[in-house]
């Protein structure tokens, strides 16, 4: 879409130094500051990155006054007093079609085995040797790598890519829409459509009910290696690193990045926008609220805190509580 439209579509002034160059810009997204390119608009909400607002290659930006002179000079300012929310309803012209009705018919290999009530969307591959079993609903323009094994009653979204030697078990979803809202000042939630994907690597192993939601924008990445158990949420722009195991009822909020070889046990969760170093256990109930930047540590608790700490500290209530049993 034309900016010059999308602007006043939104009802968004432009200044008149950047009328003919909004004119002239084709928007083809909307991504982070950090990612985006010359026609895709960024926001800024949070001033924690103004940073990131300073040094962005975007072609605009929604800002608001306060913020403006921070641009580099090849971006057009989108001056708003609600960034965020302005990002939420232009999300919307962006917004895939629910069924794609051109293409090509979908590209299965001969080896495969493509059991009954499959279906596979339009501009879609299935690699060599991979089994699909019943009841799995596969979208438009989804790719599935070699020596794949997909359970019963699996749906996974258009434009998914998964990698090779990937196994996901009955009832997962993959690529079902991240948990995105901008709040209105009547309180009404307006939805951010979810205009990224997910992607997969090799050799990988998924548990049952499973969920792993699709990015805004950009990507929800599962590396390499990655085990996953049943009954984990992984939100969206999430990042798994290599190797990572993430064990029964884990939950992880949005835009959470784990480094390689993580390993976060039962129950145990993240806020959002924050990383995780290298090689870090969280124990079972961990709640992580800030990022960690150590790696080769063990953590326990929440307020979260290093495991052998969390066992003093247990020690010491157990003799307060009861005294004549220490």
């Amino acid at each position: 879409m034309n900016l010059f439209d999308i602007a006043q579509k939104l009802g968004i002034p432009i200044d008149s130094e950047h009328i003919e160059a909004s004119k002239a810009m084709d928007v083809k997204g909307l991504n982070t500051l950090q990612d985006a390119i010359s026609s895709e608009i960024s926001f800024l909400e949070n001033n924690k990155y103004l940073s990131q607002l300073e040094n962005t290659r975007a072609g605009a930006v929604f800002v608001t006054t306060h913020y403006k002179e921070h641009l580099p000079s090849s971006c057009i300012p989108l001056v708003c007093d609600t960034p965020y929310l302005q990002l939420a309803y232009c999300s919307k012209f962006f917004a895939l079609p629910l069924i794609q009705k051109d293409g090509q018919e979908a590209k299965v290999s001969n080896s495969a085995t493509i059991m009954s009530n499959v279906n596979i969307g339009l501009d879609s591959s299935i690699g060599e040797n991979t089994t699909i079993m019943s009841s799995t609903f596969i979208g438009d323009n989804v790719t599935i790598g070699d020596n794949c094994i997909i359970y019963p009653n699996v749906t996974i979204y258009r434009d998914t890519i998964i990698g090779d030697n990937v196994t996901i078990h009955a009832g997962t979803v993959i690529g079902s829409d991240g948990f995105g809202f901008a709040t209105n000042s009547n309180g009404e939630h307006i939805k951010i459509y979810q205009n990224g994907n997910v992607k997969i690597g090799s050799n990988v192993e998924i548990g049952a009910n499973c969920t792993i939601d699709r990015a805004a924008f950009a990507s929800t990445i599962i590396e390499d290696m990655v085990r996953i158990d049943n009954l984990v949420h992984i939100a969206h722009n999430c990042k798994i690193g290599y190797g990572s195991v993430l064990v029964t009822q884990v939950g992880l909020s949005g835009s959470t990045t784990l480094g390689e070889y993580v390993v976060m046990a039962g129950q145990s969760a993240t806020t959002g926008h924050l990383s995780i170093a290298p090689h870090t256990t969280i124990s079972g109930r961990g709640v992580v609220s800030k990022s960690i930047t150590e790696p080769k540590k063990q953590w326990a608790g929440f307020p979260l805190m290093e495991h052998r700490s969390w066992l003093r500290m247990q020690g010491k209530i157990q003799k307060l509580c009861f005294p004549k049993d220490s």
